[in-house]
């Protein structure tokens, strides 16, 4: 049974869609297909079905489903053993979505040049919901806030970046002082189930401030454009360029906020232990590089 059929399955059944799964690895839809009739011939059943205009797994498929993706998982962790002298490989990492364009792109263009033999395959989500998979065994590494709570010792916690918390205004708004600001201009509030949202709700508590809510939004980039339409004020970690466009945004700097802390987490003990470390060293590596491209551009931007 060719491990790679299997994969182009995996792949279809987590998109939903031939089109997708297509894309992601490199082939056409119709290779897709021939690949799913290939192994549905070897098993002797359907494994997927049309439903509208998405693909699902039909009951067989579901029932393969884990059998599968242990299959191809293992077939990954023998090529890791077989070349662990190589950069040669495979690894799924998870990052948030404030880092899959901040950072990431730094990352695998980096690799690209330095490591063409790894390749990474990237999950987004909330922190939260990737240190579940990654706990699971599903993900290889992860690049997510700092947990509120004590990191297990199977992990590994590098912190890559430190984002200031900020109060983030609109330039038309005529006050400047961040406390004022917090007291008495509607407030939108970044989600404090988050783990990003924590730092600014624990800073809030903290000085005993209750701000006039207004919204409760989980996306970064969403308060920031509310931010920009005069609809309020908000209290975010000043996360990675780029932002939304064509906004007129002040930042607000509070000397005694605590910062979002975001980093690279993964086990100490993996089938993919060397590459995962690959991955983790360029990873640090480019949030240095980023950090110095920062400095050098806000010294230029107060000149």
């Amino acid at each position: 049974m060719e491990t790679r059929f299997l994969k182009t399955f995996l792949s279809v059944v987590d998109l939903n869609s031939i089109a997708a799964a297509a894309r992601k690895e490199n082939l056409t839809p119709s290779a897709v297909v021939q690949r799913l009739r290939a192994l549905e011939e070897e098993v002797g059943a359907p494994l997927v079905q049309r439903a509208g205009h998405s693909t699902r797994a039909t009951e067989a498929g579901l029932a393969v489903l884990d059998t599968a993706r242990r299959l191809v998982e293992a077939a990954e962790s023998m090529q890791g053993l077989a070349n662990q002298n190589e950069e040669v490989g495979t690894i799924r990492v998870g990052v948030i979505h404030s880092m899959i364009t901040g950072l990431l792109p730094d990352i695998l263009s980096s690799m690209k040049d330095s490591r063409p033999g790894i390749t990474v395959e990237v999950l987004p989500g909330q922190s939260s919901d990737i240190y579940v998979k990654l706990g699971e065994g599903d993900l290889d590494a992860a690049i997510i806030v700092e947990p509120p709570f004590a990191i297990p010792k199977t992990f590994v916690w590098h912190e890559v970046r430190r984002d200031p918390l900020v109060v983030l205004t609109s330039t038309l708004e005529e006050e400047t002082n961040p406390l004022t600001l917090l007291k008495h201009a509607p407030f939108i509030r970044y989600d404090r189930k988050n783990w990003g949202g924590r730092p600014g709700d624990l800073y809030l508590r903290r000085i005993k401030m209750n701000p006039k809510e207004k919204y409760e939004l989980d996306s970064l980039e969403a308060i920031a454009v509310l931010v920009d339409r005069g609809l309020g004020i908000s209290l975010v970690p000043d996360w990675l360029p780029p932002w939304p466009e064509g906004l007129s945004l002040r930042k607000l700097p509070l000397a005694d906020a605590p910062g979002r802390g975001v980093g690279i987490l993964f086990p100490h003990l993996t089938s993919n232990e060397r590459l995962v470390r690959i991955f983790a060293e360029e990873t640090r590596t480019a949030a240095r590089k980023k950090a110095a491209t920062q400095i050098v551009a806000d010294l230029f931007s107060k000149t």
